[in-house]
């Protein structure tokens, strides 16, 4: 039985001409130096994945995913016990903990989360919330702009 592996359909590039004013090229041509983007084409691909990434998030259900940064110290009163336990509060939704030791007894705790925008901002609300984070920031996106999905299932419900 021959043929039997699956090939993927290979997406041809469209080639489009845009018209700029002089001072926007100018703007453009220094965002792609400075990102070390490849080409100008690389540099609008990216803006506009990241308008439709914004456009896709505006839906407070929509497909997400978020990276959560977290740092603290570990000798700060219980900052240890209350992350584990609120990262097992979310923990349907975490793919990837990432721990680092710092100098001066800090730590850098990265989450790698899917799920809902809605409940994404909920868990890294709460999660840089926790009493001794000396810092947390998040960003969400959909991978909805590269093709992709998380296959995470709404809603959540406990079974007894």
């Amino acid at each position: 039985m021959r043929g039997t592996t699956r090939r993927k359909r290979k997406e041809y590039v469209e080639r489009i001409g845009v018209s700029l004013e002089p001072g926007l090229l100018r703007l453009l041509d220094s965002w792609v130096r400075e990102r070390n983007s490849p080409s100008r084409s690389d540099a609008i691909r990216t803006l506009i994945r990241k308008e439709l990434s914004e456009q896709a998030l505006g839906n407070p259900e929509a497909d997400s995913v978020a990276t959560v940064t977290l740092l603290y110290r570990h000798d700060a009163p219980s900052v240890l016990r209350r992350l584990v336990a609120e990262e097992h509060r979310w923990g349907d939704h975490i793919r990837f903990s990432g721990h680092v030791h710092l100098h001066g007894d800090s730590c850098l705790e990265v989450l790698g989360m899917v799920g809902s925008r809605r409940e994404l901002a909920r868990a890294a609300e709460d999660l840089r919330g926790i009493r001794g984070i000396a810092f947390g920031d998040y960003s969400i996106t959909s991978p909805s702009i590269v093709g992709g999905s998380t296959g995470h299932r709404h809603p959540h419900r406990k079974t007894s």
